[in-house]
């Protein structure tokens, strides 16, 4: 089962809206991000955000393939990736090309944010008219960057809503404390630690703690 994502989020949609109308000048007029499904395999990969809403469908078609997935990410391709999509060889064959060929896109630049085990986020930014050269696709590289803290935390907190105990509790077991050494770290006692990891778990739908931190760092909480 996947995690609901919920996409009505005000400040998740304004931050996305804020992010395209910064990069109208750039020639951009859509973006997406793509996360691992918690509970997927390294190919499996779902929409966390899209705006314009009404490019939902295109950015699923692009979740559900194959491309820029786990064999791109295990091999030596670039974190940042610039395609022309209209001169694309693979347009006849994929789908999500020929969706965002058939809304006026012609260019996307993919920005990925590697996470443990072969996962990643991955930022893509659409334009309706081609780049004359690499240049224009670094700058919206660079504004990837920019954001991605602030849109991946937006996009956490849509996800799953901890409280900041249970979050703090995470974080200790994932830098590798026990429940006794993050009590002593948090000024409480051993079994309030695990009263918040057992809620963490819980809202992350797993049975135990390593499985709570990998499912919480692919979540973006971590």
């Amino acid at each position: 089962m996947t995690l609901p994502v919920n996409f009505d989020s005000v400040s998740l949609d304004s931050i996305l809206a804020d992010w395209v109308c910064a990069l109208h000048d750039q020639g951009v007029e859509a973006v997406m991000v793509l996360g691992p499904v918690p509970t997927g395999g390294r190919d499996e990969r779902e929409v966390l955000a899209v705006h314009p809403p009404r490019m939902l469908s295109a950015a699923q078609a692009l979740a559900d393939s194959r491309d820029f997935g786990a064999s791109w990410r295990e091999s030596d391709a670039p974190l940042v990736a610039w395609q022309d999509i209209s001169k694309s060889v693979f347009e006849q064959s994929s789908r999500w090309r020929r969706l965002w060929l058939a809304h006026g896109y012609q260019t996307l630049v993919r920005v990925a944010f590697s996470l443990p085990a072969g996962r990643a986020f991955e930022c893509f930014m659409f334009s309706p008219r081609t780049f004359a050269d690499r240049s224009e696709a670094a700058t919206l590289a660079w504004s990837a960057f920019n954001i991605w803290p602030m849109l991946r935390r937006a996009i956490a907190e849509a996800r799953v809503n901890l409280s900041p105990r249970e979050l703090e509790s995470l974080n200790m077991a994932f830098e590798g404390l026990t429940a006794r050494e993050t009590a002593v770290r948090m000024d409480c006692s051993e079994r309030t630690v695990n009263y918040h990891l057992a809620n963490a778990m819980a809202k992350l739908r797993t049975d135990n703690k390593l499985a709570a931190v990998q499912r919480a760092c692919w979540i973006g909480l971590i």
